[in-house]
């Protein structure tokens, strides 16, 4: 495999790339093929997230007052640095993340997506007139960045997930501390380059590589005024309780235990490809996975029928990729074996694919008890339960019957329960006989429920996290 520059390897503080103060290092190696070591990243500290946010601080001022249309140039600017380097992007993000390269280039396209829409914000940061109660006053409100932020990123969208952060966070007006996941450091250096390359000046972006000492620092200093992270419902939980003191402003998107409703007259050919696609796609590795599949009984046989064959024609390191670690395909083989002490039964694959990486056979459980630990736990592998229902209110009971609360799906003919579902869910983003993951680079990306605390992302309402109100009476 190619060598990396050394510059990657590195954290960038105030406009260089530097070591770590420590001089430690963390392996990164392709979950794909571990015998690809792709590089030894820098292991951060506290003292590195000192300078990162002394850095943002002196930065940030006159980034602020540059003006959103001035900043939005420079995003436009990252974005077409981004484009021409496209397909190293996506080379790094398999490489280092696992996923199949066609849905790396089209991470790449949807991070591509979210700069244009946040660029065009740029002339859309307003607030209002209103009236005033005495003669010759003028009153308005306005928007004013919150401060240095710092932006905790994951490694299953190891560009998308940091550009919903990076980019508002710079348009807003705030300086910015990255800290993506240790799996997926050489994406976010590609991606710090591109916008240091732009023009975005020294100090207004910095990359602080490393795991938990990092983050933690992150989140404790007294000198950030926000912190946006995706991950894990007890990271987020974490982040939170460790900043309420200091009334640290937090975005949190957190876990998803996500249903599709299959109901008696759904169209079972596309319902079975949209749940395939759902739970299977990226190695089950999305917030917005499919992971329960809710089928009324009197299709169920059918369903499952055309559910296996389908997964059936899925080929492991060709159609699915590795999971991201040895102890995440650890975790999902756990989940199984459980699930089959519980009552559950393996309809399709249930163990360990062959290849030199770390790869779980596409799996389908059935008879899976609804309120059992598989049904109710978040797995982030390609692992589906099929859970039977006695029509539309037992399916909505059943999907509703999680703490999470990410995305919903339903599979009808019928228009009055179509729109009696999307009141009924109990979840942010849903979908309508169609896959039920993701959504539009301009809609809100959001939970509800254990899923999401503090505003959307990916929206116009982000702006209510990286953002504070002003208002201001001018008499004259």
């Amino acid at each position: 495999m190619a060598t990396i520059p050394s510059r990657y390897l590195l954290n960038h503080i105030g406009g260089e790339w530097r070591a770590p103060e420590s001089g430690q290092t963390r392996p990164n190696i392709n979950p794909g093929d571990v015998s690809d070591h792709i590089g030894d990243f820098a292991e951060s500290g506290g003292a590195d997230v000192e300078l990162a946010v002394e850095a943002a601080a002196a930065a940030m001022p006159a980034w602020k007052a540059l003006g959103p249309i001035k900043r939005a140039e420079h995003l436009r600017a990252a974005e077409r640095l981004i484009e021409e380097r496209a397909e190293d992007f996506a080379q790094a993000i398999t490489r280092e993340q696992g996923k199949l390269l066609k849905e790396a280039r089209g991470e790449v396209k949807r991070a591509l997506a979210i700069l244009d829409f946040t660029a065009g914000e740029g002339r859309r940061l307003k607030g209002e007139t209103l009236p005033a109660e005495e003669p010759r006053t003028f009153a308005y409100t306005f928007r004013a960045p919150i401060g240095v932020v710092g932006l905790v990123t994951p490694w299953n969208f190891p560009l998308a997930i940091p550009m919903w952060k990076v980019a508002p966070a710079l348009l807003a007006g705030c300086a910015a501390v990255l800290k993506p996941s240790p799996f997926t450091p050489l994406t976010a250096a590609l991606l710090v380059e591109a916008f240091v390359d732009a023009g975005v000046p020294a100090g207004v972006l910095n990359l602080v590589q490393g795991d938990i000492a990092a983050g933690e620092a992150l989140v404790s200093h007294p000198g950030v005024a926000g912190i946006s992270f995706t991950g894990s419902l007890p990271v987020g939980l974490a982040i939170h309780t460790a900043g309420a003191p200091r009334l640290l402003r937090t975005q949190l998107e957190l876990g998803g235990k996500n249903a599709v409703l299959v109901l008696a007259d759904a169209d079972l050919d596309k319902a079975v490809k949209a749940t395939a696609f759902g739970a299977f796609g990226q190695s089950g590795q999305r917030c917005s996975a499919t992971s329960r599949v809710v089928v009324d009984k009197a299709v169920k046989e059918q369903f499952l029928d055309k559910l296996v064959a389908e997964v059936a024609q899925i080929k492991v390191g060709a159609d699915i990729g590795p999971v991201i670690s040895e102890a995440r395909m650890q975790a999902c083989l756990d989940a199984i074996r459980t699930a089959q002490e519980a009552g559950a039964k393996v309809v399709a694959g249930g163990g360990r694919a062959p290849g030199n990486g770390f790869y779980v056979e596409p799996t389908v459980l059935r008879d899976v008890p609804w309120d059992s630990e598989i049904a109710q736990e978040e797995i982030f592998g390609p692992v589906l339960s099929v859970v039977d229902c006695d029509g539309f209110d037992d399916a909505m009971r059943i999907s509703n019957s999680v703490k999470y609360g990410m995305s919903g799906t339903i599979f009808t003919q019928d228009p009055a329960l179509i729109f009696e579902a999307l009141e009924r869910f109990e979840a942010g983003m849903l979908h309508v006989n169609r896959p039920g993951v993701g959504a539009y680079a301009h809609l809100p990306h959001m939970g509800a429920k254990l899923s999401q605390f503090g505003p959307p992302e990916c929206s116009p309402q982000v702006w209510d996290f990286y953002t504070e109100w002003r208002s201001a009476c001018v008499s004259y």
